[in-house]
């Protein structure tokens, strides 16, 4: 359970202080006599800001392994909370241990804050200005890189923008690794940084996309009506013209049919050795057919011979009378 809880701060350190010094606390109340749960607390509790507690864990490790390294963390503690004196008497026990160039740099660092904070500007500048030329090409790049980092945060803090400009671009040539913000400094103070308010953007881009769905919408309206208006127009005339060309096709279709009626009939006398009969004329449909035989000639009422003389009807009755 300590070594997850360790585990679990290690992760969380540089991404998640707060909960980083949460699990590191659970280690220590599980295993406080370890100096590796007091230095995992000290260096969780210094990244969340909590540095009454890292300077108590600090303090407890010194103690129990005797080392200096976690001096200049101590005093940059003391610093944090008001003390600017006694971070200082904290520097010069470090410097007097003889460390390494890291532990020294660290240490330098941590006085010209001091200074800074004892409203003597000056010295801190001196402090730092004459550490980096001392040092040459000493420690790694990353150590360089802070302690130039350090002057050139100084350097601007003290209004003196034209030369810390210049000091956090040789801290960004050294910082390959980016473990310095010098390239944003630098951007910052070269002007190359746009300042946008997130709330106005995302309000002009809600605008914009309002307008131009409003616009798509209009005009998908307009696509569709018309879209449909010639579908409808198309539909209409096509299906005339279908109509049309049904009519055209049966006709030609009796057409054809007639003809090939009268060709097979042809063919079927030759085989039989009949001569087919000649076709008539065709007669324009205005003059009458003559009729085919006696019986379809129109009746005429025969008309009995009249009487000679002078009988006249009813002429008996006259001669009854004149007897």
């Amino acid at each position: 359970m300590v070594g997850a809880h360790l585990l679990m701060a290690g992760k969380l350190l540089d991404t998640d202080p707060q909960l980083a010094y949460a699990h590191a606390e659970a280690a220590r109340r599980r295993a406080a006599r370890l100096p590796v749960t007091r230095e995992a607390t000290g260096e969780a509790a210094y990244a969340a800001g909590e540095y009454a507690v890292a300077l108590n864990e600090f303090r407890a490790l010194r103690r129990m392994s005797g080392g200096e390294e976690y001096l200049a963390a101590m005093a940059d503690c003391e610093r944090a909370l008001g003390r600017p004196e006694r971070a200082l008497a904290l520097v010069r026990e470090g410097l007097a241990a003889a460390p390494d160039f890291a532990q020294r740099v660290e240490l330098r660092l941590v006085e010209a804050g001091a200074r800074l904070d004892m409203e003597q500007p000056e010295e801190a500048l001196r402090l730092l200005k004459n550490e980096i030329e001392s040092s040459g090409g000493k420690g790694s790049r990353l150590v360089r890189a802070r302690l130039r980092y350090g002057y050139a945060d100084l350097l601007e803090r003290t209004g003196d923008t034209e030369n810390a400009e210049r000091w956090f671009a040789a801290t960004d040539a050294l910082d390959a690794e980016g473990e310095t913000d010098a390239a944003d400094r630098l951007a910052v103070l070269q002007g190359m940084v746009l300042e946008l308010d997130e709330d106005d953007l995302m309000g002009a881009d809600g605008g914009d996309a309002d307008g131009v769905s409003g616009a798509d919408a209009d005009d998908a309206d307009g696509v569709s009506g018309a879209d449909a208006g010639d579908a409808d127009g198309v539909s209409g005339a096509d299906a005339d013209d279908a109509d049309g060309v049904s009519d055209a096709d049966a006709d030609g279709a009796e057409s054809v049919s007639d003809a090939d009626a009268d060709a097979d009939a042809a063919r079927d006398m030759d085989a039989a050795g009949e001569t087919p009969p000649a076709s008539e004329p065709e007669r324009p449909a205005s003059e009458p057919e003559p009729p085919s035989s006696e019986r379809d000639r129109p009746q005429v009422a025969k008309v009995e011979d009249e009487p000679s003389g002078d009988h006249t009807p009813g002429g008996d009755d006259n001669e009854e009378d004149r007897a």
